[in-house]
């Protein structure tokens, strides 16, 4: 049986996980509405960007010819993943997904993970990775890992032969659910902007444009890139967050409950101490009272 003192030690300890989980909890709704707030942004972006092709597409006679890839080439794939744990099935979900996807191909396949858990989902599912980079901890950090996954890519194409590349990742959906999710980065779908030109203009003042008509497009598909690149990270990122949020909430319950437990526990001792110190007091007195009793 515990001691009073014990079970005093393990309800400190569980107090001290409580109070960790609940500035995890908190952390991580942080986190989610600063993500929250870049996924709309960024989604607002887009759409000007759609707009844009809007524009230079209906003023091009000429339509651009679907690229299609060459059944000789690589497939580069990018997986979206964390570097921080506590985050329930949310690597473990991506990297099967990405998996299951990848083997439907017919192709190989360079595969760069980004976050060291997803990393190590993917080894000990025998994949290899051409590389591992760590995932930002912040908005801030989005855009220059951005542009080295640009550079990687390039460098993919220079390389390894890469004209396919998809992007995994999971997608928030209600609450602290999320999607895994694919994305094909490049080629670029043009028929899906091609559509766009022959949509209603929103307002009644006709757009129009002075640049050179190509270096308009090349502007408006790097643009297109970077909104896709990062709307993976920070829809990725604001799901690891709901998905680390609902973890630590159930964590909070169970150590509560845990910690009700030993309270009751502990009050439970103590009150069995004190009985146990009265009966003695009890049985002294009695004692002390026969012994008085005889010797009259």
């Amino acid at each position: 049986m515990q001691t009073i003192e014990a079970i005093e030690r393990r309800i400190d300890n569980v107090q001290d996980l409580l109070s960790i989980v609940r500035t995890m909890k908190t952390l991580a709704a942080v986190n989610i509405r600063q993500y929250e707030k870049a996924v709309e942004s960024v989604a607002d972006y887009n759409q000007t960007i759609e707009m844009g092709f809007q524009v230079a597409l209906s003023h091009q006679a000429v339509r651009v010819a679907p690229v299609r890839p060459d059944p000789g080439g690589v497939l580069g794939a990018v997986i979206f993943g964390s570097d921080q744990g506590m985050c329930g099935q949310f690597n473990e979900q991506i990297a099967s997904f990405a998996i299951e996807q990848l083997a439907r191909q017919a192709a190989p396949a360079v595969i760069l993970a980004l976050g060291a858990r997803v990393t190590g989902h993917l080894e000990a599912l025998e994949q290899p990775l051409d590389e591992a980079w760590p995932v930002p901890s912040s908005v801030a950090g989005i855009t220059p890992l951005i542009l080295d996954i640009v550079m990687k890519i390039d460098a993919w194409g220079a390389r390894r032969r890469v004209n396919r590349v998809l992007l995994f990742y999971n997608r928030p959906l209600s609450g602290a659910t999320y999607r895994p999710h694919m994305l094909e980065l490049l080629p670029v779908q043009w028929e899906r902007f091609q559509r766009l030109s022959g949509a209603r203009w929103p307002s009644r003042s006709l757009p129009i444009f002075t640049m050179d008509w190509q270096q308009l497009v090349s502007a408006l598909l790097r643009q297109y890139l970077f909104v896709s690149l990062y709307r993976a990270f920070a829809e990725s990122l604001m799901s690891e967050n709901a998905s680390r949020l609902a973890t630590m909430q159930s964590a909070e319950r169970n150590i509560q409950e845990h910690l009700e437990a030993l309270n009751a526990l502990f009050h439970q001792q103590r009150q069995r101490a004190i009985t146990e110190e009265l009966l003695d007091i009890v049985a002294g007195f009695e004692t002390l009272t026969a012994g008085a009793r005889q010797s009259v």
